[in-house]
């Protein structure tokens, strides 16, 4: 999930975990006092800031740590898309952390900030990561980050509504069983297309792109959000809001709340979501299976935002080699398996798609299959002009106000001027 969307999330994922096997547990408290080690007098204490609700997938290997290096490890959880921003205050007064976990599309501004550190870390420990979870922590080649984890959305659908056997394969069939279906209190296929989050599932389907470039580097000039393929996926997004199919409510900043009550309360049979509400949507009692979003009419599968959670070093750590140490140590094939077990938040690593534990979960699974077709949420600082603008527009065509060249074209406008001026046009 992007920092955008995590926050519109916070409130909900600070009072649930994603694992229904995940036990509600504090932060982990060590004491500060000095152990006596005269080997390391000043590396007696780490301070690890980790995600809400995750800190039972560390615990283990925080302990172990401490073990082999004669080390407290203080473990303090925080929501993750505002730890960055956290750090901003509490690493120049010295109270931040050694170690924080953060959003991959956080990493070019974070480096363009000085906020992490580089790390130095063996091509080897690099290679058994997914090539897209890893290049999310790579700037100009060096590396700033290790991946902890990765999430992309996917389609949920009430089972009791439809069967798996059933299940449209492609959009086209979604638009088709969604007009056959929708009364105005009951609904078919929904999707928060009003926001490009979701709606470049769509577009870039089509030929739309955000940023120019390839690998990973980005050509902030080269904006794709108004080309012929964008254009042709926005045409085809709006098409469920004009014939109805998509009710006002789940337009604007609401949306996301209307669009999962309805879901959770039986009125929808499917909406694109993310593995955030595995828990919630379980504990509402919906008996729901999940899947790789839909096809295209073009044959192309709609595409996604694979984010990526990693674990960074803060630019302002006391005892930042060891601190990377511990980087590597938390995301090791083996941790990050237990940290699966713990948080069902699927791991990065390349060995791990094929273990039993993972295999199993239909959730993991459905994941795994749409990263296929997944591309990263630009990494460099200037994406963070295009959330606001793009998702302008894109509301406008939702509402019928513009269409969908004018819109886009706007956007791009808007986009362009705004990185000119925050960040000279680079």
């Amino acid at each position: 999930m992007n920092t955008k969307m995590y926050k519109k999330y916070l409130g909900l994922m600070s009072g649930v975990a994603l694992s229904l096997s995940l036990v509600a547990c504090g932060p982990q408290e060590s004491g500060k006092e000095d152990t006596g080690s005269k080997e390391t007098p000043k590396n007696q204490e780490l301070v690890v800031w980790e995600d809400i609700e995750k800190g039972a997938g560390i615990e283990d290997a925080i302990a172990q740590f401490e073990k082999d290096h004669d080390v407290n490890v203080k473990v303090v959880e925080k929501p993750y898309a505002q730890q960055i921003e956290d750090l901003r205050m509490d690493g120049p007064a010295g109270t931040g952390p050694d170690v924080l976990t953060m959003p991959g599309d956080q990493i070019g501004t974070a480096v363009t900030e000085g906020l992490i550190k580089e790390l130095d870390v063996a091509g080897d420990v690099q290679s058994i990561y997914t090539e897209a979870a890893m290049q999310s922590q790579m700037v100009d080649s060096k590396v700033y980050g290790l991946p902890k984890a990765v999430e992309t959305t996917m389609l949920y659908y009430n089972k009791a509504l439809i069967s798996e056997e059933d299940l449209p394969k492609t959009l086209d069939e979604w638009y088709e069983y969604s007009k056959e279906v929708t009364d105005g209190k009951k609904f078919g296929f929904l999707a928060l297309f009003d926001q490009i989050y979701y709606a470049q599932s769509v577009m870039s389907g089509y030929g739309g792109y955000i940023f120019g470039g390839e690998n990973g580097s980005y050509d902030a000039t080269d904006i794709g959000l108004n080309n012929k393929g964008a254009v042709e996926g926005a045409k085809y997004i709006q098409k469920f809001y004009k014939e109805g199919l998509f009710p006002a409510g789940i337009i604007g900043e609401q949306g996301i709340n209307v669009l999962e009550s309805l879901f959770t309360e039986g009125k929808a049979a499917a909406i694109i979501s993310g593995p955030w509400n595995l828990d919630p949507f379980a504990k509402a009692g919906i008996d729901y299976g999940v899947a790789k979003l839909p096809e295209l009419s073009n044959g192309e599968n709609m595409s996604s935002f694979m984010g990526v959670k990693s674990y960074n070093v803060s630019a302002y750590s006391k005892n930042a080699e060891l601190a990377e140490e511990l980087v590597e140590f938390l995301a090791n094939e083996e941790n990050s398996k237990k940290r699966y077990e713990l948080t069902k938040e699927v791991p990065a690593v390349k060995a791990l798609a094929d273990d039993p534990v993972v295999k199993e979960s239909e959730a993991a699974q459905a994941i795994a299959e749409q990263s296929q077709f997944s591309e990263l949420t630009p990494n460099i600082p200037e994406m963070n002009e295009v959330w606001t603008p793009a998702d302008a527009a894109l509301q406008t065509i939702a509402t019928g106000k513009a269409e969908p060249k004018e819109a886009l074209d706007q956007a791009v406008e808007t986009v362009k001027g705004q990185i000119e001026a925050k960040h000279g046009g680079k």
